[in-house]
């Protein structure tokens, strides 16, 4: 099994956001905002670890009736974030705030969803963030946390980043490559989560590279 390899807790240089920023996620998003809507998710949300904001607009473009928050932190991804909104109909209802994930600055059960998007590979340890992520849930409300998964060998981690990134610069491989040794395996995931309070959450393998942590709404 390959050994887990941190990366930066932030992509916090302009270089960095500008190149995730211009990186082609939208198969990715349209997956990842299909299983929200199918946990039951709605009503006022909440994006940890928004990024460059990509997610947000298309949550309102499907259901009119939603709100989001989007945080992160890094200002430059803040800054990503809000010019790409300005771009689309939805400012109105989109929110981008730069916040700690380990240290969310909202009341406890302020939303009625909570989901976040390959985050979690890049804080050292989890729990904070996925205990931060229960208490601002509230009772019956979706919950979605979405990334990587680690490969269990050198050869299998490069024949994902030939399969997923070949078309990319190599900067954009090597971001990927990185991400791919930060990640976390499923079991891992599995005792991260029930040791943050989120025992009832189930554990989705979605694909070749990603998996999720899951509670669908209630009532």
């Amino acid at each position: 099994m390959l050994d887990r390899i941190l990366e930066p807790e932030a992509m916090d240089t302009l270089s960095e956001t500008e190149s995730y920023d211009s990186m082609d996620h939208t198969e990715a998003n349209a997956s990842f905002v299909g299983r929200l809507f199918d946990l039951g998710a709605g009503g006022h949300m909440l994006d940890i670890g928004t990024g460059p904001g990509h997610m947000p607009p298309m949550i309102c473009a499907r259901e009119e009736s939603v709100t989001v928050v989007g945080v992160d932190l890094s200002r430059h991804m803040i800054s990503a974030a809000n010019a790409n909104l300005a771009k689309t109909p939805h400012v109105a209802r989109v929110e981008y705030r730069h916040m700690d994930a380990k240290r969310l600055a909202f009341a406890d059960g302020e939303f009625d969803a909570v989901f976040s998007n390959t985050i979690l590979h890049h804080i050292p340890d989890p729990r904070p963030f996925l205990r931060e992520a229960r208490r601002v849930l509230r009772p019956g409300g979706a919950l979605l946390v979405r990334d990587l998964f680690r490969p269990p060998t050198r050869e299998a981690l490069e024949a994902l980043v030939e399969s997923h990134a070949a078309g990319c610069t190599e900067h954009q491989r090597t971001l990927f490559t990185d991400s791919l040794h930060a990640a976390f395996t499923a079991g891992e995931l599995r005792d991260l989560a029930d040791e943050s309070g989120l025992e009832q959450a189930e554990i989705v393998i979605d694909n070749d590279r990603h998996m999720s942590l899951q509670i669908p709404a209630v009532g």
